[in-house]
């Protein structure tokens, strides 16, 4: 298959550390934590996923520009492959009433590997963040050693009604059930049965999953706004799951504060909305973020912190919870935005570079370059939703 026309230069096994220029920039840090670009892309790259063996996965929202490519597969030459074919690959909103967002990818915000063998795709179908395109909102499942979708579970407006934009998801450990977050107007969470394919939206209009209205989102120092005067108004957005599957954590972007919720209560469909809404739990602050990655021991979290160039750490279950500290600060971290654990214990996580965007910055081209980075956790070894031993959180 030809290359794509996302163009990548890898620098796998390239140490930043080892330049000049970055050992200043790296002095100049709270964090001595080294890390490396892995590689860069001509267009605004937001998702990532790595399989159990190793393959990377990104996804190109359509944002600004009208993309090449939504789902790729990152190739070991440098080249960018579309996942899990070029037919797939081929939805263009100037044909949208041409073709079938049912098997196309419309508008991908996320990827994400269960850890069971799969890679899934999130579909918010709603390019610009604006009207969701009918029939297109939908999680597919392809399995890795086919690359063949092998489940498409399909949204109705009752689950991704207009004005929703499905954010990003996690998979429960046992593979049964998915959960995401809703960004959009008025956010919310969607739970999936991944078995009979039904869905329900909850907590929808709960304080927990909207905007905090005394909260402005900056970018350098300054808070980040539309030509319009409009500012960032992401609701529920990044979401976490523990790695036995028993609590699951989520944040608005315009907002601070970190809650949880038993995935018991979440996946009994027989809890109504006020005894759910009794059991979603204030957890504490992390400032202004994004991504969110519990990691393998289950105890600490890697949080995004765009605002500050960052990547921070936070402590879970105990009374350092509330000090979510520096991991890695440097200011080419423009907007870090999605995270994702290698097989090694590798963190992968992109810069997705929303404040230069065309979105809030007129005059910027469509076209955004954005980078994909890694770098190793020593204590604080992550993991996104992948299977794997621990121990149950206290």
């Amino acid at each position: 298959m030809r290359n794509a026309p996302l163009h990548t230069r890898l620098l796998l096994g390239v140490c930043l550390a080892a330049s000049a220029g970055f050992g200043s920039a790296l002095a100049q840090t709270p964090s001595q934590q080294p890390f490396e670009q892995v590689a860069t892309f001509d267009h605004q790259v937001t998702g990532v996923a790595v399989s159990q063996d190793g393959r990377i996965f990104v996804n190109v929202p359509r944002w600004t520009e009208d993309a090449p490519v939504s789902v790729a597969e990152v190739m070991k030459d440098g080249s960018l492959k579309p996942y899990p074919d070029q037919g797939w690959n081929e939805w263009r909103n100037a044909r949208k009433d041409e073709m079938s967002p049912q098997d196309h990818w419309v508008c991908v915000q996320s990827v994400v590997a269960d850890g069971q063998g799969n890679l899934w795709v999130l579909d918010p179908a709603a390019p610009a963040q604006d009207k969701v395109v009918s029939g297109g909102p939908k999680p597919v499942k392809i399995d890795l050693k086919t690359n063949q979708p092998i489940q498409t579970i399909s949204f109705n407006e009752e689950i991704a009604p207009q004005g929703s934009y499905l954010n990003d998801a996690r998979f429960s450990p046992d593979g049964r059930h998915a959960y995401i977050t809703d960004s959009g107007v008025k956010g919310a969470l969607v739970v999936v049965d991944l078995r009979s394919g039904q869905s329900r939206r909850v907590l929808d209009g709960h304080p927990s999953t909207q905007v905090e209205k005394d909260v402005q989102v900056k970018a350098d120092g300054q808070v980040l706004r539309r030509p319009d005067g409009r500012g960032v108004e992401f609701a529920a957005d990044g979401i976490a799951l523990t790695p036995d599957g028993r609590h699951l954590y989520w944040q608005a972007i315009k907002g601070k504060t970190l809650y949880r919720i038993a995935t018991d209560a979440l996946e009994n469909a027989q809890v109504g909305d006020q005894d759910l809404a009794s059991k979603v739990e204030k957890v504490s602050e992390n400032g202004v973020a994004d991504g969110l990655l519990i990691t393998r021991r289950g105890d600490r979290m890697i949080v995004t912190a765009p605002e500050e160039d960052a990547l921070k750490v936070r402590v879970l279950g105990t009374a350092q919870d509330s000090r979510p500290t520096i991991l890695v600060q440097d200011k080419r971290l423009r907007w870090p935005d999605s995270l994702a654990e290698g097989p090694d214990g590798t963190l992968y996580f992109t810069t997705s570079r929303i404040q230069d965007s065309a979105t809030y910055k007129p005059d910027a081209p469509k076209s955004l370059t954005t980078q994909l980075w890694r770098m190793k956790l020593d204590s604080a070894e992550a993991t996104g939703s992948l299977n794997r031993p621990a121990k149950p959180q206290q």
